[in-house]
């Protein structure tokens, strides 16, 4: 539930010299998660890693710097595979193209 902590998790709280947070929320089922990336900077930040939990694809599923927003449409082009390259406390990690002072939400594929 919204208002339960095991339904949040932070992916990277620690980035003040990006100004960047991640973070994941859970549904009922703990496979079924959310990786969530907030730039809060006005600055376009390429090849910027986040940790996450599992293998897999990761669609783009809402991305607030999108066109239909007026944003700029900087993003991932659909989506991007975890890497199996450890990052913070987890095994795999996405290279991403962060849009400026914008969000972007990342759903895993299910196999």
């Amino acid at each position: 539930a919204d208002f339960e902590w095991r339904g949040f998790e932070w992916m990277d709280c620690h980035d003040s010299d990006h100004s960047v947070l991640s973070f994941l929320r859970r549904a009922k089922d703990p496979k079924d998660f959310l990786v969530v990336v907030v730039n809060l900077t006005p600055v376009v930040r390429e090849n910027y890693r986040v940790p996450v939990p599992a293998p897999g694809f990761y669609t783009e599923v809402l991305n607030t710097d999108a066109e239909v927003y007026g944003g700029t449409n900087v993003g991932n082009l659909g989506g991007v595979p975890a890497d199996p390259m450890a990052w913070g406390d987890r095994p795999y990690s996405l290279k991403l193209t962060l849009p400026p002072l914008a969000a972007v939400f990342f759903k895993p594929s299910r196999a």
